[in-house]
């Protein structure tokens, strides 16, 4: 007698009690197709079913706060057009590839590797706590959104530092020569550590620590739209939420 795996069998009974309480549109339409279908490679096999019920009533997107951070950054560094750009640890399938679409390359810091070859994509695995692995003065473009909130609370492999963040604040100003542009977005609302996953931030300690810096544009997403220069405490008394954001152009004075 074939012996059956109890995962086998527990996947069976998951997948029928689904299609009866979510799917119950699958067997019509698969009774339709059926009917309809005279190819022969495209029969339906039950051994290869692949049964789907969240789509077919579901929107034709989804949309978040790391995309509308994406679009505003990308954007931004078109405008201002730099001759090279660097980025610490932002969202590669993000705003990594918008940037992608009009520069030749971007110079990408993170503390984790990054063993896949993307053309365009000049890895460099380092702290960026201090940014070592840069001049002083010496670049005129860096961005990085969503990650300097995680620094020193060693979620990503990187040594615990309660300063670290600031640390990077104050590196990423010392790499800029002047007149050079920083995209920074951060969580904000009211001020507090979330550990191990990251630091909320009141606005006014981001305008604070970025005191090198000239404030060329403040805007805020919440994950449904962009707010355009909204009042700078506006989320201060945020004391639930982890991902609205505050989306920091700067130039260095």
């Amino acid at each position: 007698m074939k012996k059956v795996k109890f995962g086998a069998i527990v996947k069976h009974i998951i997948d029928r009690l689904e299609l009866l309480l979510k799917g119950g549109f699958i067997k019509k339409d698969l009774k339709i197709y059926n009917a309809l279908n005279t190819r022969e490679n495209f029969k339906y096999n039950k051994e290869k079913k692949f049964f789907i019920w969240k789509d077919k009533y579901a929107q034709a997107g989804s949309c978040c706060s790391y995309l509308f951070q994406d679009l505003w950054a990308a954007k931004l560094i078109y405008k201002n057009n730099p001759k090279k750009h660097f980025d610490i640890g932002s969202r590669i399938d993000g705003l990594i590839t918008h940037i992608l679409t009009f520069k030749d390359e971007v110079t990408l810091i993170d503390i984790r590797p990054f063993e896949t070859k993307i053309p365009g994509i000049k890895f460099i695995q380092s702290d960026a706590t201090n940014l070592d692995a840069i001049e002083d003065n010496s670049i005129e473009s860096i961005s990085a959104l969503c990650s300097l909130e995680h620094f020193g609370l060693g979620r990503y492999g990187d040594p615990i530092n309660p300063e670290a963040c600031f640390m990077a604040f104050k590196a990423i100003q010392k790499k800029l020569k002047p007149g050079g542009y920083a995209y920074i977005s951060i969580p904000i609302g009211k001020e507090r550590l979330e550990f191990n996953a990251h630091r909320i931030f009141y606005t006014k300690t981001i305008l604070e620590e970025f005191n090198e810096m000239e404030l060329i544009e403040f805007s805020t997403t919440d994950g449904n739209s962009i707010e355009y220069n909204p009042p700078v405490d506006k989320y201060d008394s945020n004391k639930d939420r982890w991902d609205i954001f505050g989306l920091f152009c700067f130039r260095k004075k």
